[in-house]
């Protein structure tokens, strides 16, 4: 099996016997696995497309790190970087001194290239799920794969826990690379974490200010996790992103699972643009229509008063100069969000 990690995505899509959307679940070919590598790194694939590592030696304060990708399955270049990452702990070219997780998460959208098959998986990630859909499934998959993993972490004690969901947006974006940190629910916001970001070259943190259903969300709620969303730049296909565009975040994600301690950059000199969420804007009228062009920026500001959306009944304008918009996408399904707006704040 050690092989099949060279390309674990690959085979993940291989095994998931998915070559349309009309072809459900048929992951009869895939079989559980485990193995070590050269007895010092333990691998479990007990789900179709979650992987763990694991150091053979235990170390006190060990990091418990979840990497998701293909939450949406059109955007390749987190897949890339994680898929070669694997491929790297395999060739023993990058060491495991903290347990990892790797998930791919909407493998047959991943295998269409599309956004997803029929809901937003990134919509699903609720404690209480119901519903027998083919993403509903793979959303209550993964989150007990992420449940029994970081189980593990409270069981033996260890230093924390982290995930980083890993993406890329829609449109362009006038800061390339930006993070969202969940809603803490009046906890501290962990500078550590916002300093780990930076040195990825993610230098735009946005604070969400309620609760939602995305994985980062549930893993931050749920399990305690220092965790975020990660946009890193704009969705492309498969073989067309430029990956020395992501060199940084590689380096750090690779930093994060071999290091027993990180350098960062002092918080001081991190060169951080913080925003926090001012509205969320959902649809819920067939006619909801964005006021702005399709090829409008991530970050983009309007001044105060400006209208950015209407549907039947409502008007959505800009309620502070410079208020800025964020994930927009008029496509969405009724009652979900069709678009955040943010304006800048100081910790």
């Amino acid at each position: 099996m050690l092989n099949e990690l060279n390309d674990f995505l690959s085979y993940s899509l291989h095994c998931a016997n998915l070559p349309d959307q009309h072809q459900r679940r048929a992951d009869r070919q895939f079989s559980p696995f485990s193995l070590t590598i050269n007895g010092h790194t333990q691998v479990d694939c007990e789900v179709l497309g979650v992987i763990t590592f694991t150091p053979v030696v235990k170390r006190k304060l060990q990091k418990h790190i979840v990497l998701s990708c293909g939450v949406h399955g059109n955007e390749t270049a987190p897949m890339e970087i994680c898929n070669q990452m694997i491929a790297d702990i395999a060739n023993e070219h990058l060491m495991v001194n903290h347990p990892v997780m790797f998930m791919f998460g909407n493998l047959p959208a991943i295998a269409k290239q599309t956004r997803f098959i029929d809901e937003n998986l990134n919509r699903l990630f609720a404690a209480e799920l119901d519903g027998e859909g083919d993403e509903r499934v793979r959303a209550r998959e993964l989150m007990s794969e992420m449940a029994r993993f970081f189980k593990h972490a409270d069981d033996t004690d260890c230093g924390s826990k982290h995930h980083y969901d890993l993406h890329t947006a829609i449109r362009a974006s006038k800061n390339e690379k930006f993070a969202v940190y969940p809603f803490t629910h009046g906890q501290a916001y962990n500078k550590q974490e916002l300093q780990f970001m930076s040195d990825c070259g993610v230098n735009t943190i946005l604070l969400s200010q309620g609760p939602t259903t995305t994985f980062s969300y549930y893993s931050s709620r749920y399990h305690d996790a220092l965790s975020f969303t990660v946009e890193l730049g704009k969705v492309k296909r498969f073989g067309e992103n430029d990956m020395k565009k992501f060199e940084q975040v590689s380096t750090m994600l690779r930093h994060l699972i071999q290091d027993e301690v990180l350098a960062l950059t002092p918080y001081s000199e991190c060169p951080l643009q913080i925003f926090k969420v001012n509205q969320v804007i959902k649809k819920y009228q067939d006619d909801f229509k964005l006021h702005f062009s399709d090829d409008t920026a991530n970050f983009t500001d309007f001044k105060k008063g400006s209208v950015l959306a209407s549907e039947t009944g409502r008007q959505y304008v800009a309620e502070h100069e410079g208020e800025a918009i964020v994930f927009p996408n008029a496509d969405v399904a009724i009652g979900q969000r069709a678009m955040l707006t943010v304006i800048p704040y100081e910790l």
